[in-house]
C-alpha cells in the first residue's frame, strides 16, 4: 500500500488527475480511534462515494479556517463534485466541499480490489459516533470536517513562498489568477504600511485593502424577493448593494465578503435556499433566513491566498434581480 500511496502523491496532487476512492473497508482501516487520519475526519456522508472514480478538483495543501486565516494541510485534495449533503449532521445545508486524504484514494489505473466485507450500515454506525462532541460547557454539538479544520492543519505564514509555488505547480491557479492575487496581496501590505508611516493625505482609499467597498446603510432587514431554485437572476451592482449594508459590511448578521464583489452584475441560477448550517467555530446548528445560494457562485480565494475550499457565498434575495429564461438563453446561462 505504501508504494501505491507514494505513486498517488506524485500524480493525484494536481488538478485534473483521475483517482479512485478506496473501498469502505480500506478507508476504515486507516482511521484512528477518533475517526481521523492526522486530524482529518472521515464522515458518514463520504461513504456513498467509496469505489467511485473521480477527478481531483484541487490540491488542498492549504485552506482557510472559516475565519479568514490560512492554514497548511498535508496529503489532502478536493474531488470534483463531491460535497457534503449534511445527512449525518442534522441536515446542514452548507454544502461544503469534502476533504480527502490521499490514504483514502488510489491511482485510477490500479485494479479494483475485491468487494468490501464491511457493510455500509456497519460503517455508518461506526462513523456516526464521531459526528457529535461535548463542548466546554457540557453541550452536545456537531463535529465535522469544517469544525475540525484546525485539528487537521497547522499555521502557515503568509510569507512562506513554498505555498505559492505549490499553488501554481498543483494547477490550482493559472498564471493570470496568480499574478492578480499577488498584486492584491502586495497592495494590501502597502496599504497597511502606508497607515503606519505616511500622512493621511497620502493614503489611497483611506488605506483600505482592495477591492474598495464599504456599506453606506444601517444593515437593517431588506425586503424578501421571491426567488425559486432554478430561477435565473442577476446579482445587483455594488452601488445597489452598498446601501443595504452597515459600515461593517453586514446586513443584519450576514456579511458581504470581498470575494462576492467580482460577481456583482453577473447572472446565475438559484441553487437553493439555506435555512440551517453548522457554525464552524461552535459546532452548533444555526438558523438562517432570506439566504440564497447560486449555482457555481463560490469564494474563489483571490483575496484569501488562493484557498480552494470554494465555500458557497450567501446572498440576500434583495441583492438579486429576477430574470426570465429568454435572458438566460441569449447568454447561455
Amino acid at each position: 500500500m505504501m508504494g501505491a500511496l507514494s505513486s498517488l502523491r506524485k500524480r493525484a496532487s494536481r488538478k485534473g488527475d483521475v483517482v479512485r476512492i478506496r473501498s469502505v473497508e480500506e478507508i476504515l482501516s486507516t482511521l484512528d480511534s477518533d475517526g481521523t487520519v492526522d486530524g482529518q475526519l472521515f464522515m458518514p456522508e463520504m461513504l456513498q462515494y467509496a469505489g467511485r472514480e473521480v477527478r481531483v478538483r484541487s490540491s488542498a495543501h492549504k485552506t482557510c479556517d472559516g475565519a479568514a486565516r490560512i492554514r497548511k494541510m498535508d496529503n489532502t485534495v478536493h474531488l470534483e463534485g463531491l460535497k457534503c449533503d449534511g445527512s449525518a449532521h442534522g441536515g446542514c445545508q452548507a454544502g461544503c466541499q469534502l476533504f480527502w486524504r490521499e490514504e483514502w484514494l488510489r491511482p485510477a489505473s490500479e485494479p479494483q480490489p475485491a468487494a468490501s466485507a464491511t457493510t455500509d450500515e456497519t460503517a455508518t454506525a461506526r462513523l456516526m459516533s464521531n459526528t457529535q462532541r461535548t463542548n466546554d460547557v457540557g453541550e452536545s454539538v456537531y463535529r465535522c470536517q469544517a469544525t475540525d479544520i484546525r485539528r487537521a492543519s497547522r499555521p502557515l505564514s503568509q510569507f512562506d513562498p513554498r505555498q505559492y509555488v505549490r499553488d501554481l505547480t498543483s494547477g490550482n491557479v493559472t498564471f493570470r489568477v496568480f499574478f492578480v492575487g499577488l498584486a492584491v496581496f502586495v497592495f494590501k501590505k502597502y496599504q497597511l504600511m502606508s497607515q503606519r508611516i505616511l500622512p493621511r493625505r497620502l493614503w489611497i482609499h483611506s488605506g483600505k485593502p482592495y477591492p474598495f467597498y464599504q456599506g453606506t446603510g444601517t444593515g437593517a432587514r431588506t425586503p424578501i424577493v421571491d426567488v425559486a431554485p432554478g430561477q435565473l437572476v442577476e446579482i445587483r451592482s455594488r452601488d445597489e448593494i452598498m446601501p443595504t449594508l452597515s459600515q461593517e459590511n453586514r446586513n443584519r448578521s450576514m456579511s458581504f465578503d470581498s470575494e462576492m464583489i467580482p460577481f456583482c452584475g453577473a447572472r446565475a441560477r438559484v441553487d437553493r435556499h439555506v435555512k440551517r448550517i453548522i457554525d464552524e467555530t461552535t459546532g452548533k446548528m444555526i438558523k438562517l433566513s432570506d439566504c440564497v445560494v447560486l449555482d457555481d457562485v463560490v469564494c474563489q480565494g483571490i483575496y484569501h491566498r488562493f484557498c480552494q475550499r470554494e465555500i458557497p457565498t450567501y446572498w440576500r434575495s434583495a441583492w438579486l434581480r429576477t430574470l426570465n429564461d429568454q435572458d438566460g438563453a441569449e447568454l447561455g446561462v
